[in-house]
């Protein structure tokens, strides 16, 4: 009787190894059953441009502007403020863009990372700008230029290699030269003038 009690529970331990086997081959025959994929990890890289014609600024009248629709001519980038001992620029700045205006395009960002000399307000740097000294190139928008908020165009520009120098921006009415295929070629300290010759020869 304990024979037959000891067969029959090996028989069942037998058939509790063998049951979810066969049943798992006949789904796989019948295509009952098919496992779960295993999806590939994507991770999303965003690339940077390899020029500024890659980006697009927000003036300060609220227009988006592509940069890339500046080909063919050379850009002037200026970290600017209002409050700035510097701030007499602007009206060189003016000159230079209307003097070559064929071949350049002036474009101010506006910026208070320095000692917060800027307007917060986008309506009083624009009249500042106008009535004091008659501005009329290209104005961003109020615009982080260092720091954890800056914009991804100064993340380029200030990491771009050129002849002069690379890195964070040390003060306002820095420069930097673009030409004409949307690729940096100089930088400028604040002190270098709008008018220099450093500049003016790379226009004529």
């Amino acid at each position: 009787m304990r024979e037959q009690f000891y067969l029959i529970q090996q028989n069942m331990k037998l058939s509790s190894h063998l049951i979810p086997r066969l049943t798992l081959s006949i789904a796989l025959t019948f295509n009952w059953w098919s496992p779960t994929p295993v999806q590939a990890s994507t991770s999303t890289q965003v690339s940077t441009p390899e020029s500024v014609f890659g980006f697009s600024i927000k003036t300060l009248e609220g227009r988006t502007v592509a940069l890339s629709s500046f080909k063919g001519k050379k850009i002037l980038i200026v970290n600017t403020a209002s409050k700035c001992g510097y701030t007499k620029q602007y009206a060189k700045l003016q000159e230079l863009s209307e003097k070559y205006a064929d071949k350049l395009v002036v474009i101010g960002f506006p910026s208070g990372n320095f000692r917060d000399q800027e307007f917060d307000d986008q309506n009083a740097i624009l009249e500042f700008c106008e009535t004091n000294y008659g501005v009329r190139f290209l104005l961003a928008e109020k615009t982080d230029v260092k720091g954890d908020q800056k914009h991804p165009l100064f993340a380029y520009l200030t990491s771009a290699e050129n002849p002069d120098f690379t890195g964070e921006i040390a003060w306002n009415f820095e420069k930097f030269l673009i030409d004409e295929n949307g690729k940096l070629m100089r930088r400028y300290r604040s002190k270098v003038d709008p008018l220099d010759e450093s500049i003016v020869s790379y226009l004529r």
